[in-house]
């Protein structure tokens, strides 16, 4: 493989090898013994790596303050730095500057309600499709309009 890949593509190589990465962390989480009695946990495992990869990660696959913050204003609730560092220590107990996947999945599964998983949940059911109908509008004609 060329090892000299430019822009698009070793990006493209990047996400790759990061959800490859993701998937073997997905299954320790099913084959741990703490989980097992986890509805569901295989389909909210891949819920859980789809939301994750959604994220600005960085080169090392994991949520920086910067990918939080940009994740946040694109939701529509922008927070200060302050409040970002209050969330990723939420998640992390201090322990790094950045969100890595077993922190975020930790969180998501776990009893806690950290505010980046409340954001996250709030987000998820505010998009469900319940409100907004597949496919094209319907069609309209002069009469019905107002």
């Amino acid at each position: 493989m060329p090892s000299n890949l430019q822009g698009g593509k070793s990006f493209g190589l990047l996400k790759e090898q990061q959800r490859v990465k993701l998937d073997e962390i997905n299954k320790e989480y099913l084959e741990d013994q703490k989980y097992r009695d986890e509805e569901d946990l295989a389909e909210k495992l891949e819920g859980l790596k789809n939301k994750y990869a959604e994220f600005d990660l960085n080169d090392q696959g994991e949520i920086d303050m910067m990918g939080l913050k940009r994740t946040m204003e694109k939701m529509g609730v922008p927070k200060t730095h302050l409040e970002l560092k209050k969330m990723i220590v939420e998640v992390t107990g201090g322990s790094s500057n950045t969100i890595n996947y077993r922190d975020f999945v930790k969180m998501m599964l776990g009893k806690r309600s950290a505010v980046l998983k409340l954001v996250l949940i709030f987000e998820d059911k505010a998009n469900g499709g319940a409100c907004k109908p597949d496919g094209p509008p319907p069609k309209r004609d002069i009469s019905s309009l107002p």
